[in-house]
């Protein structure tokens, strides 16, 4: 059985359902242990003479309600505990999905995808296939090994009974020394599963990048690794299952032996007559089902124990940030920010990515970010959304430390556009309004101007209809850019992040956006990424961050006149924009 707690609050849920399940099961079985008795008797009535065409009528008609009533019963323990294993594994999906949206960034840094699907896949079914099979072996295996030898005791011959049943605590003995050793290569099984599920996924996810590099070979050896150590742990399973039940059937086997010789000394010396020994043999072949069943669940029960152990341990992890106690229900973002000498390292990094923070932005400022590669800005804006925790005071929005928000209602109040511009398989408008589910079209269509990308979508056959690929593949990288920013616009949030969002636009379209985004976020704040300086050059105020520190702080008039990482790099740009239209000058010049 389980020894999972949490599984058992379900099997507490459905017990109703179990126990008409039972109520099956036991009428089958009853129905098939009078069989050989019927047999017997009948065999003893023809070979005494004293059964005539009404017995042998009667025999039929009884033979023929056993069949309709395990008909009946199979019916009920199938519909029941099938069913409700169904049932059980829709409830314990839900709670997995529901539990890995609360956990917290640093758990999907820190675990593959692959992995995951395991637990709702692989671990799931196994799960299931114990609620169903595991429990319908073990009961039908108990409920017919006790009646089957309740009546061979009973109506046939103790002693007889007794020898048979010598050899069967070995399936006992057997069945404990390898419980444990199942349980340990299943689990082991279950992590190959997830390692090459996670190899798939990755491959399917990274296959444009796979072609350009001409590395299909290699992907298909890493491939061809990763299926034959799966294969090697599925093996192992299959031989230790391939020893248990013929073991069992070899204990079986000796029971049967023993029968033939002494049950049938007992017939030749009238001790027993000859349908009592014919119903004995059936009893007996009856008993080979629940013993090998015994193993069927052993490997059932110990495969289910190792995935609920896994799936049970997922649920177990708890998130790194979630609701305070301190947490204010009423608190309402409107857009002041403050960083109070904020320090911030990720989980298990040695080093700071961002060191004495302190930067106050007032409501309705549009505040440009800018800076190398690596330097702490998306950690910035990261923490507003507070995807990782800060220290008390650090971080401050409207005079409400970031800790006494609830999570909810501090990133509803947050449009984010990240660098990867994530998009779902779905429609255009429904990506469009993920955050605000209930805008209507018009307010889809308004945002989707202003980021520029409404004439697009309208060229498309089934325009806002239209079905963006995984990942939003089937758009280009403006677009989906395009669509990220509508997304965020449409919750018209007083808090607005764009982590280098329109860096895949050219500068026309970049302008557009930014100067609609100008109209519609008065008295809203606005917080911009950016690698180019036309990007931030009319914020209110510019942050240029490096190594995890603000090394200067200003407009951009001024940023651009002192010496600093601000002037080098708006110089470079100019020297690029310089070098890109010589040629187009030169080729006019000379028409």
């Amino acid at each position: 059985m389980f020894r999972s707690a949490y599984i058992r609050k379900y099997l507490k849920k459905y017990l109703g359902h179990y126990l008409l399940g039972v109520l099956g099961i036991a009428l089958v079985n009853v129905a098939l242990v009078y069989l050989p008795r019927l047999i017997g008797d009948t065999t003893d009535g023809l070979a005494n003479g004293i059964y005539d065409m009404g017995d042998l009528w009667r025999t039929g008609l009884l033979a023929l309600l056993i069949g309709l009533s395990v008909f009946a019963g199979r019916m009920l323990w199938r519909f029941f505990f099938l069913g409700t294993s169904r049932k059980i594994e829709y409830h314990i999906r839900g709670d997995l999905f529901a539990h890995l949206e609360t956990l917290s960034l640093r758990f999907y840094n820190e675990n593959k995808s692959g992995d995951l699907m395991a637990y709702a896949v692989n671990d799931l079914n196994a799960v299931r296939n114990t609620l169903a099979m595991g429990f319908i072996s073990a009961l039908d295996a108990s409920t017919l090994l006790v009646m089957v030898l309740f009546q061979m005791m009973t109506s046939v011959d103790p002693l007889l009974t007794l020898l048979a049943v010598i050899p069967m605590p070995l399936i006992a003995f057997v069945s404990i020394k390898m419980r444990r050793l199942i349980r340990l290569k299943f689990r082991e099984k279950q992590e190959s599963f997830a390692n090459l599920t996670d190899q798939v996924q990755e491959s399917i996810s990274g296959i444009r990048v796979i072609k350009s590099f001409v590395q299909e070979k290699k992907e298909a050896e890493a491939f061809r690794q990763k299926a034959e150590d799966n294969y090697r742990k599925n093996m192992t399973l299959t031989k230790i299952m391939a020893v248990l039940e013929p073991a069992i059937g070899v204990i079986t086997g000796v029971s049967t032996l023993i029968t033939l010789v002494y049950g049938g000394y007992l017939a030749m010396t009238n001790e027993i007559t000859l349908g009592d020994f014919i119903a004995f043999i059936q009893y007996l072949l009856m008993l080979a089902g629940p013993l090998s069943g015994m193993g069927r669940c052993i490997n059932i029960f110990s495969q289910g124990n190792a995935s609920m152990a896994r799936i049970e341990s997922l649920l177990h992890t708890k998130p790194d940030v979630y609701d305070m106690p301190t947490a204010d229900p009423k608190a309402e973002v409107k857009g002041e920010v403050s960083f109070n000498h904020l320090n911030f390292r990720y989980p298990n990094s040695p080093e700071e990515a961002l060191k004495d923070i302190n930067v106050h932005i007032e409501r309705g400022q549009t505040v440009g970010i800018i800076g190398r590669t690596g330097s702490g800005k998306t950690s910035f804006v990261s923490l507003l959304l507070r995807l990782y925790n800060t220290k008390p005071g650090e971080l401050v929005i409207d005079g409400t430390d970031i800790l006494d928000y609830p999570l909810h209602k501090l990133r509803s109040s947050i449009g984010y556009v990240p660098q990867d511009n994530f998009l779902f398989s779905d429609t255009i408008a429904n990506n469009i309004r993920f955050g605000c589910r209930d805008a209507s079209m018009e307010q889809v269509e308004t945002a989707a101007k202003m980021a520029d990308v409404h004439s697009n979508i309208i060229d498309f056959p089934d325009g806002y209809d239209t079905m963006v690929g995984e990942r939003g593949v089937t758009l280009s990288g403006g677009q989906k850019q395009r669509v990220s920013i509508a997304r965020a616009i449409v919750k018209n949030p007083p808090i607005l992040i764009l982590d280098d969002a329109v860096s895949a636009v050219d500068t026309e379209t970049e302008e557009h956006i930014l100067r609609e985004l100008k109209k519609a976020r008065e008295g809203k704040t606005t917080i911009i990424i950016a690698h180019r300086i036309s990007t931030i050059q009319h914020a209110d105020q510019i942050l240029v961050i490096d190594e995890g520190k603000i090394v200067q702080h200003g407009q951009h008039e001024q940023l651009s006149q002192e010496e600093g990482i601000y002037k080098t790099i708006y110089e470079k740009q100019l020297l690029e924009e310089e070098i890109d239209q010589q040629p187009e000058q030169g080729g006019a010049h000379h028409a």
